[in-house]
């Protein structure tokens, strides 16, 4: 009888048979594929999601946060870190009960339909995409950077970047997110040491030595883009929102995410602060993104070799949301969906590997760090992270009476949030452009696809 009809049962949580009272006409083997897919996309606790987010969120961008400090100076830094992290906590707070009202939500594509209808649907749909994509090729991009220096070879820079895409590919071949979870230990461990390598040796080589200038204050000449850029990078850093609707959709127990997105807001702001103000005061003004490039040649290869797995593995996970995203939409009423077929993992392997290709593309036309982040941040993570939250905390979160001082105060707290996101979005792209065009009329960067050394 072909592949049976399937669709979601919100209520329940359960898939039943479409089309009339044909559950009694299911095969075993059709019903087992059913079974096995909803157990299987089911297993996620809040430990789990926690690493899972950690995995997604922390990865190399936190070492282009020491040169936004060099641009904003110790204590704008400081202060940009740590409330922009504070803000990004509340906001995941806020689509976290957008999911639990509407457990139909299983991505930020649905929530979209929520607002806006099958249009909001369509646009989010292509924006979460696209950054996923775009946050893929952000990893095939320092994975090139990285083979490039640990190898200190002439191979031309278009083969490492084949390679990494290669690799990220791989790595994204398990479809459930509690599968990744457990690559989630080592990739935390791995950005661990990648900054700890970086501070002992910046420290090291600093000490005895001359006096680090490193300021307080912006530095001296500082322009409005070079000033933007280093905020929308901070921002990079706080990106973990756009997934969270897809990993609370495998939790057994969606209403700990509380939990999650803590133990994960507190652990970013305690890495991004540390790593910014310490390498930004061992190493000073003239400090790289990433900051690994800073320290000496042999340190240099020896951190990115400890960053390859956080690099690789943190890039995956953008793979398998965004795989999720189009393979979810396309069998949405087949048992394929569940990936457990010959059918399901055909069609899976297809889609992820064009997402890789895709994202390939991309990092080798914006090769280099700081502005492909830069160009993320304002297109799309500010929408993801500041004014989508913003907008559903008014349209489907927002509980009584206005006249109550709770909802005064949230109104007045969303409203701020979706200044800052609108504002991010207009003059972050701008100064991104303004920067990508000014590197390629100088000729600091690589051109795409070019041999030349990324970064």
């Amino acid at each position: 009888m072909g592949n049976p009809k399937v669709v979601d049962d919100p209520a329940m949580g359960n898939t039943k048979e479409s089309g009339g009272d044909l559950l009694g006409e299911m095969s075993n083997r059709e019903q087992n594929l059913i079974d096995h897919g909803m157990e299987k996309f089911s297993r996620l606790g809040w430990k789990r999601l926690a690493i899972v987010l950690i995995v997604e969120a922390i990865a190399l961008g936190s070492l282009s946060i020491p040169s936004t400090y060099a641009k904003l100076g110790m204590v704008a830094g400081v202060l940009c870190t740590v409330g922009l992290g504070f803000i990004a906590i509340y906001t995941s707070y806020v689509i976290g009960q957008v999911k639990l009202r509407y457990p139909e939500v299983s991505n930020y594509a649905d929530a979209g339909r929520l607002m806006w209808g099958r249009v909001g649907y369509e646009v989010v749909t292509v924006m979460l995409f696209l950054l996923l994509t775009f946050l893929t090729a952000s990893h095939c991009l320092t994975g090139t950077i990285a083979f490039q220096v640990i190898t200190e070879s002439k191979i031309c820079g278009v083969v490492f970047g084949v390679v990494s895409a290669i690799i990220l590919l791989a790595l994204a071949v398990p479809p459930s997110f509690t599968e990744m979870a457990v690559l989630g230990y080592i990739d935390f461990a791995s950005i661990l040491l990648a900054i700890g390598a970086c501070i002992i040796t910046s420290g090291v080589e600093t000490h005895g030595g001359h006096n680090i200038a490193w300021s307080a204050w912006p530095e001296e000449g500082v322009t409005f883009t070079s000033a933007f850029i280093a905020i929308t990078n901070i921002i990079f850093a706080y990106s973990f929102a756009l997934c969270q609707f897809s990993f609370m959709d495998e939790m057994h127990t969606p209403r700990d995410f509380v939990k999650s997105i803590w133990v994960l807001g507190l652990s970013e702001i305690t890495i991004y602060t540390i790593t910014g103000a310490v390498l930004y005061a061992f190493i000073g003004p003239g400090i790289k993104s990433p900051a690994i490039l800073s320290i000496s040649e042999t340190m240099s290869r020896v951190a990115f070799g400890l960053a390859l797995p956080v690099v690789f593995i943190s890039g995956s996970i953008n793979t398998v949301v965004a795989g999720r995203l189009v393979h979810g939409r396309i069998f949405k009423n087949s048992t394929i969906r569940y990936v457990n077929s010959p059918a399901g993992w055909a069609t899976w392997l297809g889609v992820i590997t064009v997402v890789t290709i895709l994202a390939f593309i991309i990092a080798e036309v914006i090769p280099f760090f700081d502005d492909l982040l830069s160009i993320i941040s304002a297109l799309f993570v500010s929408g993801f992270t500041f004014y989508f939250p913003a907008i559903m905390w008014f349209m489907l979160v927002r509980e009584g009476s206005w006249k109550s001082p709770k909802n005064l105060a949230l109104g007045a707290l969303n409203a701020v949030i979706l200044c800052i996101g609108l504002l991010v979005l207009v003059a972050g792209t701008y100064t991104s452009v303004q920067d990508i065009r000014a590197n390629y009329r100088k000729g600091t960067v690589a051109s795409p696809f070019d041999c030349g050394f990324r970064g």
